[in-house]
């Protein structure tokens, strides 16, 4: 049927209480003959919430008598509860949805940052053991077999760890801890020295800050091994009465594309990007309600900067 059919559509459209005494229309509708027989007359109630129109429920009568005002305000009422009902279903609804497009983003991220870097590393030295396997240098090939062998593991113990437990790979003790295990072998594994230089004395992120910090932290070195033939990268730490501030910086080939700029606090769009790592680590500066800019340093090589609201009663981990 129709929602605009007779005077339930009009029920159905506007918050009304409608008899309905002519059901030639309704038997139309039906194979039996049930409307005129059983049914003499019907009542249309709206299902409204907050001047919204979610439906309509019906009363059948086998007379044509009709309900005094009180019991009709009384179906008025019970009209009005199920559209509550119908509404808080449909926010619900949203909810789970959004819920589940979370949870998918989460997992993309998680692979990404356990997997991706570690797969781009190993296929950089692919070339290289192929290139001492033709040249027949043997401590060569073997370095970077090596160098292939750990990578795959890591990979495969990553993997194994996302699949069992989805959960986010953090050093135990800190964020300060974690950077500092990156730079202990960040020369070894791309030949590009990496220095830290903090600032401030007490960081004072949370568990969840901590993680999403390392890992926008983590993406920029590796977009630095991948893209940089940079020979020096520092990783700079400070703060001002407002912000905490993460700054990355190389002094390799820079970029070519214009600067990429997201602020969470303002409702303008993101710029696209055609990185999928920058766009993971966009989605992490939003998490921290901060300002990500990824751009060129001075003409010469790339700068990353982090920024996120300081505040200096904030609880949490000190690192």
């Amino acid at each position: 049927v129709d929602r605009h059919c007779g005077l339930c559509g009009t029920a159905a459209s506007t918050d009304v209480l409608v008899w309905v005494d002519d059901l030639s229309s309704c038997a139309k509708h039906g194979s039996s003959i049930y409307f005129g027989s059983q049914c003499k007359s019907m009542l249309a109630i709206s299902l409204a919430h907050h001047q919204q129109i979610l439906g309509v429920y019906n009363l059948f009568f086998d007379n044509s008598s009709r309900i005094d005002a009180s019991v009709q305000s009384l179906l008025r009422l019970v009209g009005q509860l199920l559209g509550l009902s119908l509404h808080n279903a449909r926010i619900e609804r949203e909810r789970l949805r959004l819920t589940v497009m979370k949870e998918r983003q989460d997992m993309v991220n998680e692979v990404h940052d356990a997997l991706a870097q570690t797969l781009a590393y190993a296929r950089m030295r692919l070339p290289l053991l192929s290139d001492a396997i033709q040249a027949h240098d043997e401590s060569q090939a073997l370095k970077y077999f090596s160098d292939l062998k750990t990578a795959v593991t890591e990979v495969h113990d990553n993997l194994r760890e996302v699949m069992t437990y989805f959960r986010t790979r953090m050093d135990p003790l800190g964020l300060m801890h974690a950077l500092t295990t990156i730079a202990d072998s960040y020369f070894s594994r791309n030949a590009i020295a990496l220095e830290i230089r903090n600032s401030v004395p007490h960081l004072n992120l949370n568990d969840e800050q901590e993680v999403q910090v390392f890992y926008i932290v983590q993406e920029a070195l590796a977009n630095i091994a991948k893209h940089s033939m940079a020979r020096h990268a520092v990783v700079r730490i400070s703060q001002t009465p407002q912000h905490l501030e993460f700054m990355i910086e190389d002094d390799g080939l820079g970029m070519d594309e214009p600067n990429v700029s997201t602020i969470v606090t303002s409702a303008r769009p993101l710029v696209p990007s055609t990185h999928f790592g920058l766009d993971i680590m966009q989605s992490r500066a939003k998490r921290l309600g901060g300002q990500l800019d990824v751009g060129s340093k001075d003409g010469v090589g790339t700068r990353v900067r982090l920024r996120i609201p300081f505040d200096q009663d904030r609880g949490g981990k000190t690192s």
